[in-house]
């Protein structure tokens, strides 16, 4: 009983920050299809679903609009209902909802992207590294960055993101509160998985000590796995 008092107590509390970064650096020589490796079987489910949540997206815009639509009744002013017990307050409420699915209906479908095993470990360095701790944000504690991370694992071509999620267990949930973007400057993280010109993609999901769950999601032109 103390177990499922603490627990349900834990989900009340339960938050969600997505965190986006863009960053256009130095281009460096493209690399041959043999190089590439399809790293799906390297993913949890969890992380193979958020790669294709966002393909599913991207793929059909407008079609994913209804998903948000639906969202709509579960706003009462700037609260989100996450579940019957479950509410969370965001920062613009239902309009930013309204503003996604115009854009999502607006929008010309890209192309998907292909999961990387490299971009994968250099997104699993990061939520490895915030999830005992609790934190935050896209430096790591050793101060690396994202374009960072991934080189360890490979080289990244041409132009790199990173989107960070909290709080959210379900790909679903994870992309659609992406596109939202509630309070996001710019809509930085809908722009990251827009991005017609990104078509590799890495994931890693975890424990957070602080939010129950991290999801890291780096995003690149191009990548070549180490050998």
């Amino acid at each position: 009983m103390v177990e499922l008092e603490r627990r349900q107590a834990q989900s009340f509390v339960k938050r969600a920050i997505s965190i986006s970064l863009y960053a256009t650096l130095a281009v460096v020589p493209a690399h041959s299809p043999a190089q590439q490796r399809d790293s799906r079987a390297y993913l949890t489910r969890l992380e193979r679903e958020i790669v294709g949540e966002h393909n599913l997206a991207r793929s059909d815009p407008a079609s994913y609009a209804a998903l948000l639509f639906d969202l709509r009744p579960r706003y009462d002013g700037r609260s989100f209902a996450i579940s019957d017990s479950v509410v969370r307050m965001t920062q613009e409420g239902v309009a930013a909802v309204d503003e996604a699915i115009q854009f999502l209906e607006s929008t010309a479908p890209v192309p998907a992207m292909r999961a990387s095993q490299g971009m994968s470990l250099g997104a699993r360095d990061l939520a490895r590294d915030q999830g005992p701790r609790g934190s935050t944000g896209h430096v790591g504690s050793d101060g690396s960055q994202p374009w960072d991370r991934v080189a360890r694992y490979g080289d990244w071509e041409g132009e790199i993101a990173e989107n960070v999620a909290y709080g959210f267990d379900t790909a679903r949930d994870v992309v659609v509160q992406l596109i939202i973007d509630d309070g996001g400057r710019g809509r930085g993280h809908r722009v990251n998985i827009f991005k017609p010109e990104f078509r590799v993609v890495g994931v890693s999901c975890g424990n957070h000590a602080r939010y129950g769950t991290v999801c890291v999601m780096t995003y690149s032109v191009g990548y070549a796995e180490n050998p």
